[in-house]
């Protein structure tokens, strides 16, 4: 277990967020890559660049085509208005049920625990999120939890967000304290992307909550690819296994960032040599802004098919897509 500090005057993991780099130009000027400057859209295509600095320390100098790069940078693309694409894909606004809860499957409740995240990924689902009305954590997650209380057959709680572990582990402490006199609830679970862009999240404090909690925890991380996967993040996914979570990961699909068997391999090998299992390969859910990232359909059967016969089944993610209305994710299968 990481040892506690009590001598900084704040968490390491605040300083680096707010010292994420929230300037395309800027960016591009750190990775040799000014000329492309121009390329870029107005106004971040409506949706704000921020990345940590130690995420960009991952990716490739001089290469326009890196695969984090790819997926943190504005382009024009974004700006296609194609009336294929929704601000809401997934359904997230009719299966509200309280502010800050979604409630779409059976037995599962999730929260959006926080609008914060510490990269904004440009293919984001809920980039268009109206997270000023919709936050679990307002007002002490007083709405989410009488909501739960009042439905006994909820026995899972997925956080989600933005990202819950943007908030301070106290924060999160208070939700999970008065969570203790619900019964019903059997398992916890974290959707977070902030182990693998800013694995320094995984403190002492952060752990020392996980190791209390009284219900199994899952925590499901997001990783791309395998050029995300560094020894600080090998190191964060140690020390959430030593606190007792068990850690899987979900990917999305994505055009030339790991649209490869290749690349789908390495970042599933990866994963397992981390401590962390495959769990879904997202199908790209078709948010405005974001379908110069989409995979057709029989490619991506194509590759999953080359992925299975390649790995054990073990390292096989999942397929699927997300439909709204639909008892749960839609799982992607050949002819």
């Amino acid at each position: 277990m990481i040892a506690a500090s009590s001598t900084r005057p704040q968490p390491r993991w605040q300083t680096l967020w707010r010292e994420s780099i929230t300037d395309a130009q800027e960016l591009l000027g750190l990775l040799d890559l000014a000329h492309l400057a121009g390329s870029l859209p107005a106004a971040d295509a409506g949706f704000s660049l921020r990345v940590p600095r130690g995420f960009v320390a991952r990716m490739r100098r001089g290469d326009p085509h890196d695969p984090l790069l790819l997926q943190i940078l504005p382009q024009l693309a974004e700006c296609d208005r194609r009336s294929t694409a929704q601000l809401d894909a997934v359904g997230d606004g009719a299966a509200r049920a309280a502010r800050g809860v979604i409630h779409k499957y059976h037995g599962r409740a999730l929260l959006i625990a926080s609008g914060a995240c510490a990269v904004n990924c440009r293919y984001c689902f809920r980039r268009h999120f109206p997270y000023a009305e919709e936050t679990a954590a307002a007002q002490h997650w007083r709405d989410a939890v009488d909501w739960l209380r009042a439905h006994p057959d909820i026995d899972e709680l997925i956080l989600s967000g933005g990202d819950p572990l943007s908030l301070a582990t106290a924060k999160l402490a208070e939700l999970t304290d008065a969570l203790r006199d619900l019964p019903q609830l059997k398992r916890l679970r974290l959707h977070t992307r902030l182990p693998v862009v800013l694995p320094e999240r995984v403190d002492a404090e952060l752990c020392a909550w996980l190791a209390r909690l009284p219900w199994p925890v899952a925590i499901v991380l997001h990783a791309n690819h395998a050029q995300e996967l560094d020894a600080g993040v090998a190191a964060a996914c140690a020390h959430l296994r030593a606190a007792g979570a068990q850690l899987l990961n979900q990917s999305v699909l994505l055009k030339q960032i790991n649209d490869s068997a290749d690349r789908l391999c390495a970042l599933s090998e990866r994963l397992f040599a981390i401590g962390v299992l495959p769990y879904y390969l997202h199908q790209l859910d078709r948010v405005q802004g974001t379908l110069h990232f989409e995979v057709d359909d029989a490619h991506a059967l194509q590759l999953i098919e080359s992925v299975r016969q390649r790995l054990p089944g073990y390292l096989l993610p999942r397929l699927v897509r997300e439909e709204p209305g639909q008892p749960a994710k839609t799982a992607l299968q050949g002819p």
